[in-house]
């Protein structure tokens, strides 16, 4: 009989500074490794930065990867066509997909999304540099709330590393 299956969410910047990428990639693959897809399953709402390179490497583990997906237009606000194109690869291979109900505001929507991955996860990765939030939703909205309901959430970062 399969054990408890360990679900692991995603929040962080949409840029990562290259100061920061190698660290955070490699945290990342040090906090999925030895997670056995059957046990282990992943949240990501499939943004550019974070999300996406969370969802690349989860995927390359053999991790089934649950996308959680905005209710809005929400393709057409993830940035440039590389950053959609790889939206849309993703997509499609993801084990299953969230279609949350729609909200007046995109940050809004982004908010409802980041308290649902936080709602279904047994822990956080966030990759943050320890900001406040730029908008509603942003990372610090989302750790603030994992905290708040008892999630624990491992901080991937360069120290001394700032976004743009």
């Amino acid at each position: 009989m399969p054990g408890p299956v360990t679900r692991i969410g995603i929040t962080g910047h949409r840029e990562i500074p290259e100061a920061a990428f190698s660290a955070v990639r490699a945290g990342i693959r040090a906090e999925l490794r030895d997670r056995p897809a059957p046990s282990t399953r992943v949240l990501s709402s499939l943004a550019a930065g974070a999300d996406q390179l969370f969802a690349e490497i989860a995927l390359e583990s053999g991790i089934p990867l649950t996308a959680v997906i905005p209710g809005m237009d929400y393709e057409n606000h993830l940035g440039g066509d590389e950053v959609r194109a790889a939206y849309r690869r993703l997509l499609k291979c993801c084990a299953a997909r969230v279609e949350l109900p729609q909200e007046r505001t995109h940050d809004e929507a982004y908010h409802a999304a980041g308290r649902y991955i936080v709602d279904h996860a047994d822990r956080m990765i966030a990759v943050w540099d320890g900001a406040p939030a730029r908008g509603l939703g942003g990372t610090a909205d989302i750790v603030d709330y994992a905290h708040l309901t008892g999630v624990p959430v491992t901080v991937l970062w360069s120290p001394g590393v700032r976004r743009a």
